[in-house]
């Protein structure tokens, strides 16, 4: 271990993933701007759901506008390493507390963008091939510790094998849910598409998706099959956008891969930026190390180590929880658990005060669309607008107004069943981290991890 932290690789790769990871960041802010989604999901919804101990994290109105710009122009600026260190910093807090803001946007990549981010701000990512380095040659340097390029391995390396462990349950394996309920909706493709019609197929893509997530990033270390992983890694995920439209992840994790690639590899691709952009020869490198003191190395391995127990234990915390995951879905959520299940739900909430009173509530004249249809099959954010209910009709005048729901979901093609106790006040109930009692039982067992 003592060697392996004393060995030193070219700066190439972690300037290589600066650059395309700062570009792809840019590039989903641009996008998500141009298709009005900003105004959607941050401005015109009048509640949003925000996670249980981030409740202060909340959409700033028309100023919200501003924190896109900011996390838009540090990703920029984290691209060219120019101001990298304040750059990466505000690229962290902006990207993440967009993430947090409304709980019904939650995607998987959010989350691995925050934690690329967050790793970002220790790395020695523009010491090579940066205006920084170009600007400060006292800070330029070739050759980093080979940890610090390990580290965005190690966590796609966790990304890919924790989503393949998911898969390792009785519904993606023995009955190829949810695909065989999507991939028929995708038969109008051409070539291909009649294929979508037949169960095998769904199987097949099930098995294959396993196996691909639970192998990758070994193949992808192996310097023999490496061109080839990478070929896989490409076709998996264009795949993956042409059947299922999920946004920038498809994309980030094909430039992530890369990262896999050796220095000369990375140097090749620096040269060909050079050559384009008509750079000087000396933005790259000075022939130096980048030498941690010893005090400098032990803080970030340490703080590297807690980063890495906590992304290795904290996807295993469903196991804490009696119900079934993905019935409860608590513990599902930052645990690289992708596009594992079908799940639908109706719900429908009604609010009785002291005297008598009640009203049916029409969930349109509170939420949007996609802010109703995740809510119906996530209890705590049903309790989360059970609570906005409860305070809105005090207002109306209600006496201490209760509120009661009933929920029908479906999970995986399964008959829509009861999901919350219709019994229990939900304005009396609280959100937290154990577990919620008012989860009818999901009658059925999903086997698996």
């Amino acid at each position: 271990m003592g060697r392996y932290l004393r060995t030193y690789t070219s700066a190439a790769p972690l300037s290589v993933f600066r650059i395309a990871f700062g570009l792809m960041i840019f590039g989903s802010v641009v996008r998500f701007w141009s298709k009005g989604w900003i105004d959607d999901f941050y401005i015109k919804p009048s509640f949003f759901f925000p996670y249980y101990g981030f409740e202060f994290i909340k959409p700033l109105g028309e100023y919200t506008y501003l924190l896109f710009v900011a996390c838009g122009l540090s990703a920029l600026l984290v691209a060219v390493g120019w101001f990298y260190r304040t750059a990466s910093v505000l690229l962290f807090l902006s990207f993440t507390y967009i993430e947090l803001m409304d709980k019904s946007t939650y995607l998987n990549h959010y989350y691995f963008v925050s934690l690329v981010a967050f790793l970002l701000l220790f790395l020695p990512a523009n010491v090579y091939f940066s205006v920084d380095a170009h600007q400060n040659r006292t800070d330029s340097y070739d050759q980093i510790p080979r940890w610090t390029i390990d580290s965005l391995r190690l966590l796609m390396g966790i990304v890919y094998v924790y989503a393949g462990l998911a898969k390792l349950n009785s519904d993606w394996l023995l009955e190829a849910l949810p695909l065989r309920i999507w991939l028929p909706g995708r038969n109008d493709l051409p070539i291909i598409g009649f294929l979508f019609n037949y169960r095998e197929t769904a199987f097949t893509f099930s098995w294959l998706g396993a196996l691909y997530d639970l192998s990758i990033p070994f193949f992808l270390l192996n310097r023999f099959t490496r061109p080839f992983a990478y070929v896989a890694v490409v076709v998996f995920h264009v795949l993956t956008v042409i059947l299922f439209p999920i946004g920038m992840f498809p994309y980030i994790m094909i430039v992530a891969a890369l990262i896999f690639f050796s220095a000369g590899f990375h140097q090749r691709i620096i040269a060909v930026l050079s050559r384009l952009l008509r750079l000087p020869a000396a933005l790259v490198g000075s022939g130096k190390k980048k030498v941690y003191s010893g005090r400098q190395a032990r803080l970030l391995l340490s703080g590297l180590a807690v980063f890495f127990v906590v992304q290795l234990l904290f996807p295993f915390r469903y196991a804490l929880y009696p119900n079934e995951l993905f019935w409860s879905e608590e513990g599902y959520r930052f645990s690289w658990r992708v596009m594992l299940m079908e799940k639908m739900g109706h719900v429908q909430f009604k609010v009785v005060d002291e005297k008598g009173q009640q009203i049916m509530v029409n969930n349109e004249d509170h939420l949007t669309r996609l802010q109703e249809k995740m809510m119906a099959t996530q209890p705590d954010m049903l309790v989360q607008f059970a609570h906005y209910l409860r305070d809105y009709y005090a207002r109306q005048g209600f006496q201490k107004p209760e509120v009661y729901v009933d929920t029908y979901v479906s999970l995986n093609g399964r008959l829509g069943k009861p999901y919350i106790d219709p019994t229990v006040n939900l304005a009396q109930e609280t959100d937290s981290f154990t577990p919620k009692k008012w989860i009818l039982p999901f009658g059925d067992e999903i086997k698996g991890l």
